[in-house]
């Protein structure tokens, strides 16, 4: 990533994919000693994404943390290598919402990789997936009653949603850590960035929240909940959470009970990396 202190990790498989995760925040003190940032979290994820794949797919990981007022820095179009396939924008406790000059900083980004490089994929986890609709028009808000939606949930899959995740069952299930949401996907009235008769998908709701996830072909595939989630990450989030004064220890304690109930991140993970090769394209 030119000049930017970029990590990188190395596939030994000849069919790869090679993605970029920009990293929001930062992983709960024990994850950094044991795993490291959410960029390697993703990686590790992503191998095991790949190696179920047939035949087997290999991930090239460059991570690089971009908040700003913390040490970070947003990269430039210049810093993107021209072989990259994908763009992974991770979770954050910052809000998508606001005008922190970081913020509209990564969205003039997006907007420009949209624009100038459309041969690159975008994904993005609860912050990454509202910064990413933010960007093509979406109102971003908290949810007016300041409920969050905690630990395992059970999503409703649409039909394109199905086809994604190749699956029969008209249900997921994600943990999830957010009060913020999408409160309408992205449109071709919303941004001049999607041409006209784009077609744009909602693949998931909650009781929560109506927009779970976003898929526009060969383009974006966001997600709200997170894939990369297991039960350790989900306690500790939710332990900082309650630390920072923004979830109740009760209703923290009630979430906590679920977060080693069986999820889809894996599933989720498999469809992601699907889409980042290439086989989703006819899927409009």
């Amino acid at each position: 990533m030119g000049p930017l202190p970029a990590v990188q990790t190395v596939s030994k498989h000849e069919d790869k994919v090679r993605m970029l995760v920009l990293e929001t925040d930062e992983t709960h003190a024990d994850t950094q000693k044991e795993i490291g940032g959410f960029g390697e979290v993703f990686n590790n994820l992503f191998i095991n994404a790949g190696d179920d794949h047939d035949p087997q797919l290999g991930i090239e990981t460059m991570m690089q943390y971009i908040v700003e007022p913390e040490g970070g820095e947003v990269p430039g179009p210049k810093d993107i290598p021209e072989d990259l396939h994908a763009i992974l924008i991770t979770g954050s406790e910052w809000d998508a919402h606001g005008d922190d000059e970081w913020i509209h900083k990564l969205m003039d980004f997006i907007k420009y990789i949209w624009k100038n490089r459309p041969d690159i994929k975008f994904t993005g986890i609860c912050f990454g997936h509202q910064i990413l609709c933010r960007a093509l028009g979406s109102k971003v808000e908290p949810k007016p009653n300041g409920e969050w939606e905690l630990s395992h949930t059970e999503l409703d899959l649409s039909d394109v949603g199905r086809q994604l995740f190749r699956t029969d069952d008209s249900k997921i299930r994600l943990h999830q850590m957010h009060v913020d949401h999408v409160v309408n996907a992205p449109s071709t009235e919303t941004t001049d960035l999607l041409e006209k008769g784009t077609k744009v998908h909602v693949w998931g709701t909650s009781d929560h929240t109506e927009v779970q996830g976003v898929y526009i072909q060969k383009r974006l595939f966001t997600s709200q909940g997170h894939m990369e989630f297991n039960e350790r990450y989900v306690k500790r989030q939710l332990e900082m959470r309650v630390d920072a004064g923004s979830v109740e220890k009760d209703d923290a304690d009630e979430a906590a009970e679920r977060a080693d109930w069986i999820h889809d991140g894996l599933v989720v993970a498999k469809a992601v990396l699907r889409f980042f090769h290439g086989e989703d394209d006819k899927l409009e």
